[in-house]
């Protein structure tokens, strides 16, 4: 569980964590330590000051014994020093122990503010004193004010209480990264659960979108898109599958009944009607062989060699080619190049005449020109057109209207969808344009530079 993204996180967090609880637990030890030192200082500070000035007003001082008041507020080591470092008057938690600080009063200091550690206390002490140019015991004595410092104990009081805390916070941290983390990540185990399980569901089957908003909402609906265009692609491949089997099991049929027909003749049967409805059906079973390899080389996005292709040649060529049907008229503006393939350019421009020709009364025009930076090829025929609802579906592989049926029952309906998808691939568009009378199909490619300047 630790090397799952949730385990990883909930450690980097607590680790994290953990040491800016640290920093922040050291920060408040330092404050906590100057703040006691500050206290205790103070408290002595007062202390000296009070015993100064009850000695310079002759209170509360026993001269005979040389005790000194110490309230409960005050600091409660207190001592005045002779000039000499003798001690003349104590209070009675100092009676009888040695100077506090004697070394100073050689120095001939006034006053005295520091921390010390004399041998003969348990602890270090803040000492205060401040030195008297009068007093009952002469003059330049120094009354000395003295608080313990805390001890360890009292100073790691707060600080343990910290550390307490800390761990408390690391613990509920570490709790709160483990249940977000693997709550954020429940929609995540429900659409791994759900795609694991696709095999038994089926391409139909969605998973569910979390409505949170953010990263997973968007992965689902990502994985969603992407089922809806896996169960396309299999939809249009069962299609495919379909589609190619009926149109080429009717001419395998026909080509194995005119064999048979033709083995069971006698010696002396005109044989060539027979061959030559033989050789049609095999001529369609090329042209679907073919449509089928186009369509596979497309879909795999199969490079083949560019070049400046010059669109009013390539109308000239491949009309050229065309003998009978409708007559074709051509407007083709000189200059316009595209780049691609030129093989694939006259297969686009094949199966838009072809399809023109099929559906033509009386004439097919085409046109080449310049629109910006587009080269335009337009292909128009005179025939009933095509409705409006329906000019996306014949660019569906396979999808042939009622009329395309009647006029050419042989046809295999994979003409325009290979028309667009060779269009597409070069940057460019094929759709059906409105038009008075007939069907207009628009292809647009984008210029050559040099050609788009002209």
């Amino acid at each position: 569980m630790l090397f799952s993204v949730r385990g990883r996180a909930t450690v980097i967090t607590v680790v994290a964590s953990a040491l800016i609880l640290l920093l922040v637990l050291l920060l408040l030890m330092l404050l906590a330590r100057d703040w006691a030192e500050n206290q205790v200082a103070r408290k002595a500070e007062r202390t000296a000051e009070r015993i100064a000035f009850d000695i310079a007003t002759e209170t509360g001082t026993d001269t005979g014994r040389g005790d000194l008041t110490v309230g409960p507020d005050d600091a409660p080591m207190v001592q005045v020093l002779s000039p000499e470092g003798k001690v003349v008057a104590a209070g009675e938690a100092m009676r009888g122990r040695p100077a506090l600080a004697a070394d100073r009063l050689a120095d001939r200091q006034l006053l005295i503010d520091r921390r010390g550690c004399p041998d003969f206390l348990d602890d270090c002490v803040w000492m205060f004193g401040l030195r008297l140019r009068a007093s009952p015991w002469g003059p330049g004595v120094m009354v000395i004010a003295a608080s313990p410092l805390p001890s360890l104990l009292n100073v790691w009081l707060l600080p343990l209480v910290l550390v307490l805390l800390l761990a408390a916070l690391l613990t509920l941290i570490a709790w709160w990264t483990w249940h977000t983390i693997g709550s954020a990540f429940v929609p995540v185990d429900l659409i791994r659960a759900e795609m694991a399980d696709l095999d038994a569901r089926g391409l139909d089957h969605r998973v569910p979108v979390p409505q949170t908003g953010g990263e997973i909402q968007a992965l689902a609906e990502t994985v969603n898109a992407t089922l809806e265009r896996l169960e396309e692609a299999s939809d249009r491949e069962r299609r495919f599958i379909s589609d190619a089997s009926h149109d080429l099991r009717n001419p395998i049929a026909g080509l194995q009944a005119r064999m048979e027909v033709a083995l069971d003749e006698p010696a002396g049967y005109d044989w060539k009607p027979m061959v030559r409805s033989a050789l049609r059906d095999a001529q369609r079973l090329n042209d679907i062989v073919l449509d089928l390899l186009e369509l596979s080389r497309l879909d795999t996005r199969t490079p083949q060699p560019e070049e400046p292709v010059d669109l009013a040649a390539l109308v000239r060529r491949e009309v050229g080619r065309r003998a009978g049907g409708a007559p074709i008229r051509t407007r083709l503006e000189p200059g316009v190049v595209v780049q691609a393939n030129p093989v694939r350019l006259g297969r686009v421009l094949g199966n838009l005449l072809s399809n023109a020709e099929r559906h033509a009364e009386s004439r097919i025009e085409v046109t080449v020109a310049r629109d910006g930076g587009d080269a335009v090829m337009e292909v128009l025929d005179d025939g009933s057109g095509i409705p409006e609802e329906s000019r996306e579906r014949v660019f569906e592989r396979f999808a042939r209207l009622s009329e395309s049926e009647v006029r050419d029952p042989q046809g295999t309906g994979l003409g325009l969808p290979i028309a667009r998808e060779i269009a597409e691939i070069y940057g460019g568009s094929l759709r059906i344009a409105d038009s008075p009378r007939g069907a207009r199909f628009v292809l647009r490619l984008p210029l050559t530079p040099d050609a788009g300047s002209r």
